[in-house]
């Protein structure tokens, strides 16, 4: 295992070394800007834990919850068979307050009234198309296999996405197979699969080991490019009996989102040390690559009207944009938070 790390970090030097190195003035370190807020309804909050980097926000905002008075802050294990899926039904239990995640999911789960609300987006272009030789663009995957971790996890509804945007039937015109990420990455090395989706730190592996080739990174290309990949959302009870709370979190994750773009070093060391992820040259190459720097110039109810679309025309969804957007957004604590957190 790599570890680049030169040191362990406690919270007061992570806190002061973002303050030496003038990042925190940016993102609102001071607590006087928190002087005339309520305190928290609650001081505990629950968060999801799962091996993907791209939620590196979610991870780094730990030392920032804190100082929004949440003495208590938990990580919920997803497991392993349920790596993303079991995201979204844990938010919709309220086994976890809030987290973020990939969209399209949280779309379906609005259509199907499951009470979770989307708060704001956080970052764009996670997700890598990889292929083999014969794999050269989306409609390459017309007969061809694709393997993927879950049926109908964030994987199968990114591609599935993609495909339909270009007039693919994803129900008809690909073949799919499940297979656990590490054995899918062996399989597209062999020529076995002709194509797969993955977040970090599988493409970061995959350009290291030379499996494969991008045919499609969302952080560059359009139009995946131009929306949120990944968008922070709550339990709809938590957020209805603690709204200060959920203002208070957002405002963490926000300020964490910032440091990952200003201080890549400083969250891929954050994250390893804190176990979130073993390898910090993947850790880093992440903070990197992902653009976390758009939060405030993107529009999160394009990104759910995009999306919104693409799962109506692809059948997986009966409600319109706008009627999800009315009873699955609030974006009312992101609008405040973006005047406050200027940057």
């Amino acid at each position: 295992m790599l570890n680049q790390r030169a040191e362990g970090w406690s919270r007061r030097e992570f806190l002061a070394r973002l303050t030496l190195a003038g990042t925190a003035g940016l993102v609102g370190l001071h607590r006087r800007p928190l002087a005339a807020e309520p305190p928290p309804e609650t001081t505990k909050i629950r968060l999801h834990k799962m091996a993907g980097i791209c939620i590196a926000p979610q991870y780094v905002a730990e030392e920032f919850l804190h100082l929004e008075g949440f003495t208590e802050v938990q990580y919920v294990e997803i497991e392993v068979t349920q790596l993303t899926t079991g995201i979204y039904r844990l938010l919709a239990s309220g086994a976890v307050d809030i987290g973020m995640a990939f969209a399209p999911p949280f779309i379906i789960q609005v259509d199907v009234g499951s009470p979770i609300v989307m708060l704001g987006g956080v970052h764009v272009g996670c997700f890598e198309l990889f292929g083999t030789e014969q794999v050269y663009a989306i409609r390459d995957l017309k007969g061809k296999t694709v393997a993927v971790p879950e049926q109908g996890g964030v994987h199968y509804l990114f591609l599935a996405s993609m495909a339909q945007y270009v007039g693919l039937d994803p129900r008809k015109d690909i073949n799919w197979v499940l297979h656990p990420p590490a054995e899918s990455r062996q399989l597209l090395a062999e020529g076995k699969i002709d194509a797969l989706v993955g977040f970090p730190p599988v493409p970061q592996e995959l350009r290291a080991k030379k499996i494969g080739h991008v045919v499609v990174n969302s952080a560059v290309d359009r139009p995946w490019s131009q929306y949120f990949c990944c968008i922070v959302t709550g339990n709809r009870e938590f957020v209805r009996k603690h709204p200060v709370a959920t203002k208070r979190a957002l405002r963490a994750i926000l300020k964490a989102t910032d440091v990952c773009a200003l201080e890549p070093e400083r969250a891929a060391q954050r994250i390893v040390e804190r176990s979130f992820t073993p390898r910090y040259d993947y850790a880093l190459q992440t903070m990197q690559e992902i653009p976390y720097n758009r939060w405030r110039e993107y529009d999160p109810e394009d990104t759910v009207r995009f999306y919104a679309l693409r799962l109506h025309e692809a059948g997986m969804i009966k409600s319109s944009p706008q009627k999800l957007i009315a009873q699955g957004t609030d974006w009312r604590f992101l609008n405040e938070l973006r005047k406050e957190l200027k940057g």
